[in-house]
């Protein structure tokens, strides 16, 4: 754990005694890569967080809010999305020697994942990370009903007339096309040919 993580809180001011609690507010500036693909809090921006701690007889409970800004694309037209979001935190972070006893039961598959104060302090990028990611949609929407790019143009449906369409060719004629523009082609190369001769002749 590094000390110098603007995400490390001191628990040093907070009794362990059960029901003692302490207050923590912070902005700093986020991360990387805390978002998915197509929307995420941008890196550098602020992300204010406002929490309060208490203590219980496993460790300390957090709870309280973290509040970003989103920067993205909507996953139909591909329009640029900004908003912002709060979401909300809740997770109990163990004490070291409740996490062994937890372990030593083996009750617990997840145990070894269990979040842990280390040396009187908590890191909680983790925590603010899942809370903000948990709740990103994989496939962000501009608005529910958003029509998307048309499969022609590329395009966005919004930006298109009402009676905006494509002629559409029966792809069985394709093949037929192309053996007509040779012909074509075979055809122009025929009379160059026979003029050639013409003039052979007349010389």
């Amino acid at each position: 754990m590094d000390l110098r993580s603007p995400f490390v809180v001191s628990l040093i001011p907070l009794p362990r005694q059960e029901g003692s609690h302490m207050t923590w507010e912070e902005e700093f500036a986020a991360p990387g890569d805390m978002g998915v693909e197509l929307i995420g809090v941008p890196e550098g921006s602020p992300v204010q967080v406002s929490l309060s701690l208490q203590s219980v007889s496993e460790g300390v409970w957090v709870s309280g809010q973290v509040h970003v800004n989103l920067s993205g694309h909507c996953s139909r037209c591909l329009r640029d999305l900004e908003e912002e979001r709060t979401e909300s935190i809740g997770e109990l972070i163990f004490y070291p020697e409740r996490k062994a006893a937890i372990l030593d039961l083996g009750e617990d598959e997840d145990a070894e994942d269990l979040p842990v104060i280390v040396d009187d302090h908590i890191d909680l990028e983790p925590i603010i990370r899942d809370a903000i990611v948990l709740g990103l949609p994989f496939q962000p929407l501009c608005r529910p009903d958003c029509p998307g790019l048309c499969s022609e143009c590329g395009e966005p449906w919004d930006n298109l007339p009402d009676d905006h369409t494509h002629e559409k060719l029966d792809p069985r004629f394709d093949a037929l096309a192309a053996l007509q523009d040779q012909l074509a082609g075979d055809s122009d190369g025929s009379d160059e040919s026979a003029d050639s001769d013409d003039e052979t002749e007349a010389k």
